[in-house]
């Protein structure tokens, strides 16, 4: 098992960053590196259990999450429980703390286990580089679309 953490400042009240992230099937508006995402048919829109899929913008490669944990303008857990990406389990969790008159800290932490046995082992220092910049990028995404309403375009 890996763990790798990210933060982003985003200048916005946390109900409008909690609102960003809670749109669950819309994802995509913000995210860098995907094409689109969706519900997962016969799941809730947001909350305990609601899953989705999120293709990415190679056209190739997807994963599947579903909300496992779940606190209103303070925690989302997720469960990456499928898809195409070299990940055996992985859990990213998003925490929202206020850390100021429209300022919001978002952290997001993800403990992943590689598939590909030893080979992926041995895979995992370049894996959790790859994974913390990714995190990065989609944590700046998600800032730039609040604080300036930028929607993504897929690649």
């Amino acid at each position: 098992m890996a763990e790798i953490t990210a933060n982003q400042i985003v200048n916005a009240q946390i109900s409008e960053v909690w609102a960003s992230w809670n749109d669950f099937a819309n994802i995509a508006q913000f995210h860098p590196g995907l094409k689109n995402s969706h519900l997962i048919q016969g799941s809730s829109e947001t909350g305990l259990g609601a899953s989705r899929q999120c293709n990415f913008s190679d056209g190739k490669n997807f994963i599947r999450e579903k909300i496992i944990g779940y606190v209103p303008e303070k925690q989302l857990v997720l469960d990456i429980y499928d898809g195409t990406m070299p990940l055996k389990t992985a859990v990213g969790t998003l925490d929202f703390t206020s850390v100021g008159h429209n300022r919001t800290k978002v952290t997001m932490r993800m403990i992943f286990t590689p598939k590909m046995g030893l080979i992926g082992k041995l895979l995992v220092p370049v894996m959790k580089k790859k994974l913390v910049d990714e995190l990065g990028k989609l944590l700046s995404a998600n800032a730039a679309f609040i604080e300036r309403n930028t929607i993504q375009n897929a690649a």
